[in-house]
């Protein structure tokens, strides 16, 4: 992702925003909209942002620069809608779909390779977890 990708952004988070509509009145337009071609699209831009970033050894703590920050913040929120969609799909016969769960996932994913990619853009890496191993005696 580089800053050309502003667009793409701005269209993942609008449809997270519409995901929102999946209990009002717009679930049938959005069950139209969200189908596999949808998931695949992050699925696509996942794979292409993440293509530049070194392989990850350690797990990432959310922060580094405030673009970063902001990204894992909307990422936690992605994964707490996410939980929803999945207690809200048990709940309901007919209603939410397949898609909508796999989108919520994809998006999330995305959102965490952002805050790796704003970081890098930003000339910081990535906030690394350090496991403190206790020595053995």
């Amino acid at each position: 992702m580089n800053c050309k990708n502003k667009p793409e952004l701005r269209e993942r988070l609008a449809a997270e925003y519409v995901l929102g509509t999946l209990r009002g009145r717009a679930r049938d337009r959005m069950r139209r909209w969200l189908r596999e071609e949808q998931v695949a699209r992050l699925e696509q831009a996942l794979e292409a942002w993440n293509a530049d970033l070194p392989a990850l050894k350690e797990f990432i703590l959310p922060g580094g620069s405030r673009a970063a920050a902001a990204a894992h913040l909307a990422r936690t929120t992605c994964r707490r809608a996410e939980r929803s969609v999945v207690v809200l799909a048990r709940a309901e016969t007919a209603g939410v779909t397949s898609e909508a769960r796999r989108y919520l996932n994809r998006l999330s994913d995305l959102l965490f390779v952002a805050g790796r990619v704003l970081n890098r853009h930003a000339g910081r890496g990535d906030v690394q977890w350090r496991h403190e191993r206790k020595s053995k005696k």
